[in-house]
Parts: structure tokens; sequence; C-alpha cells
């Protein structure tokens, strides 16, 4: 059995969108000739979610490092609050002493905390142990460079010139390369040629089975958000000015249809909810101020404050339609579609025309995927897929077989294990 130390700031029951890689992998690397050990960050030193229930995915023989991390009301003073660097010595620390008791064949960093990834190097030119970098985003990126500065991330100048730094380090050493989209591994391939000549796959988060079955058995532990007397159309996750291209049709149509037919149209309310990372109750809405702008933000619940994973799920099941926006940037790839598929609840789906998402969702059969940017008659699409959801039209979406198992979470670790097995040699 070959040896895997994963590397997750990020991890149960810290509830973040980087860790449910590795969260769903874990199950499936056994068969597939991987042990695996991960290497993660005390929950008691984030500021983030928490979701307990996400444990009860997790194989119970699985060996969890837990290590320390600086306090972030110091080191962010100094523009280092990122856990990244909070927990930098800790991860290093711990590694070295595992690497030094024991053999691993491979060490696996699979966050966006990428700042931890030059590690990799380190560790490799130490104890001779290759790494793989799973690129669930862009680490150094272009794209906010010429946004205006209320679209830019916090500290974003900072953030820019260390990445363009930093990512060299990692990058010119990597010996495996995963991304969730194509165009990641060959922005990274340009960027560094010698890239081109290592082992990479495009593997997309998979969907996750057994999440159905935990959520099912907890329905009743959550709070209710949604209002019982109107169509709820749910949508979970980020917000963003970038989402603005994707969201402003479905406002739009909205808009037109309380002016048009407001006996109907106002039984629509739309969610957006857990729409920013900051902590709960210091998020801003980024999504209400564009409804004020459409003059439908009696229409529109923004809650900013992330939930639980499993009362994402809860929700999703208790929502009457979905709505999943895309961002402007092409690369994006919007994560979490699986959960919404998996719902089988009537789904809207608007993307760039160029995102990865369209052809997965088109792989499903997924009905009512659009892109804003192609589609001719948007509206009157949109505006039929809400007349379905108000009168009770909207059925059961149910999707190809072969796509459900293409897409699975057991096949995905399969494909992460065959790319561990050519970095290593091993058949």
């Amino acid at each position: 059995m070959k040896r895997l130390l994963i590397i997750s700031p990020y991890f149960p029951p810290v509830n973040t969108a980087d860790m449910q890689r590795v969260r769903m992998s874990l199950p499936y690397f056994k068969e597939n000739g991987w042990e695996a050990e991960v290497v993660a960050v005390d929950p008691k030193y984030t500021d983030l979610p928490l979701d307990e229930l996400l444990l009860e995915s997790l194989p119970s023989d699985i060996k969890i490092h837990l290590v320390k991390a600086f306090g972030k009301k110091w080191t962010s003073k100094i523009g280092f609050g990122s856990i990244a660097y909070r927990t930098y010595w800790f991860i290093r620390k711990k590694v070295n002493a595992l690497l030094k008791a024991e053999k691993f064949d491979l060490i696996y960093f699979s966050t966006t905390q990428f700042q931890i990834c030059i590690l990799g190097a380190y560790w490799k030119k130490r104890f001779k142990v290759p790494y793989v970098i799973d690129m669930q985003d862009p680490w150094h990126s272009e794209y906010y460079k010429d946004k205006p500065k209320e679209q830019q991330p916090p500290k974003y100048r900072f953030s820019y010139r260390l990445n363009k730094f930093l990512e060299p380090i990692a990058m010119k050493h990597v010996d495996g390369l995963i991304s969730v989209t194509e165009s990641y591994n060959d922005i990274l391939k340009d960027r560094y040629p010698q890239i081109n000549r290592i082992p990479s796959a495009t593997i997309t988060f998979g969907s996750f089975e057994p999440d159905q079955k935990i959520a099912a058995k907890h329905l009743n532990n959550f709070d209710a958000l949604l209002v019982p007397g109107f169509k709820n159309i749910v949508y979970i996750g980020r917000g963003g000015m970038d989402m603005y291209n994707a969201i402003s049709p479905l406002f739009e149509t909205l808009k037109k249809g309380l002016i048009d037919d407001p006996g109907l149209f106002a039984k629509i309310k739309l969610y957006f909810i857990g729409t920013s990372y900051a902590p709960v109750g210091q998020g801003n809405p980024t999504i209400l101020p564009l409804a004020k702008q459409f003059g439908i933000e009696e229409y529109v619940t923004e809650i900013t404050g992330r939930i639980g994973y499993y009362h994402t799920l809860t929700t999703l099941l208790n929502a009457d339609a979905l709505f999943i926006p895309g961002s402007d940037d092409p690369q994006y790839t919007a994560s979490k579609i699986y959960p919404y598929l998996l719902s089988n609840k009537p789904l809207l789906a608007i993307f760039n025309s160029k995102s990865s998402a369209i052809n997965i969702l088109e792989e499903f059969g997924a009905k009512n995927c659009y892109s804003y940017d192609k589609t001719i008659d948007l509206n009157s699409k949109i505006s039929y897929f809400l007349k379905l959801v108000i009168n009770g039209d909207a059925t059961r979406q149910e999707y190809d077989a072969d796509a459900v198992r293409k897409y699975s979470a057991q096949i995905m670790a399969k494909r992460q294990c065959d790319l561990f097995n050519k970095v290593i040699g091993a058949s």
C-alpha cells in the first residue's frame, strides 16, 4: 500500500469549499492502493463556521494530524491574516517530524491556501518526497489587476505581489498537477514550461451521495431559512460583482414580470445565501445592492453568513427550484454544482459561455442551462422557467446515469490516484 500525506489546512469540521475534494476522496483512496494521512489546522485556530456533521462522512481509520496556528488578531496587523501564513511554521515542523520518522511516497497539497505549497519544494529537497498540487482556483491571477478598487479583494495589491513571488517557488519543482479546469493547467504550462513534462490532469469536484443520507438523517436539526407561502428559488454560495452578468438577466426578467403580471410573479422569492467569506456578521451584501438597482429588493433575500454544509443540502431540498449563477471570469467552474444536481430540483443555471460548468451540466442533461453572453432571447427562457415554478409545473429533474457515475467522487478519487501513480512511476 502506497502512502499519501495530504496537506489541507482547512478540514472538517471547518466548513470551507477547499477541503471538499479531500473529504469526498478519502473513503476511496485505499481501494485504489493509497493509504492517506492528513495534516490540518486545529479548528480552534480558525474563525470560520464549523459543521460537526462533516465528521460523519470521514472514514473512521483516517489518521489526522492537527497543528497550531498563530493568532489572527496579531498577524493580520502586518498583512498575514491568512491561515496559510499563520500555520506555515507549525505545518513545516509537523511534516518534518513525520517525514523523519516514516516513509511517505507522495505529498498532496489540496487547498486554496496556496502559499503553504512552497513547502513542497523544501520537503522534496530535504526528504526526496515528490509532491502534487491541486489547483482548485488560480493562485497568482491577473483577473483583478485592472478591476476598480471596490471590486478587488482586501489587500489585493499586497497579495498580488506576494503570490507572484511565491508561485514559482512551488511550480518550478512540482511533480504533478491537478486542476478543476483545463484553463488553469494551460496558464501554468505557459508560465512554467517545465510543467509540460510532468503528469497533469483536469479533475473536477465530484458528487458525493453519502452526503444526501447524512442530510436526510438530520433534516429537522436546522433552522428554516425559506419563507412559506412563496415559490422559493435558492442559490447558496459566494456572491460578488463578477456574478452580475449572470444574475442581472434573472432580476431583469423578474422586474418585467412584476410589471406585466404582478399577481403571478409576486409569488416568487429569490434567496442568495452564504454570499460572503467574511466571519458571521461581518460580510457585506453584494447581491442585494443589485436587486435594489432593479427595484425588486422586496423579492430578494441575501444572507451573507455561511451556513453549515448539511444545512445547505437540506435548504436546497426544501426549495421549490434552484439557481446557479456563474462568474464573468470564464475560468470559474462552480464547484458546488453537484449538490444541486443530486437534489434533483428544477434548476436554472446561467454562466459565461466559456465556463466548463456549461459542458458538465449538458452532460448531465440539465434543462434550463444558459450562457448570458450567447443565449438568444434569454429573458423569455428565464420567464418560461419562472412561470413553470410558480404554477407548480417544474418537475423533478432526472439526470443521465452515465454522467452521474462519471462525475462521482469515487471516480474522481480513482483519477487522482491514477495521477499519483504516474508521479511515482507505479502501476
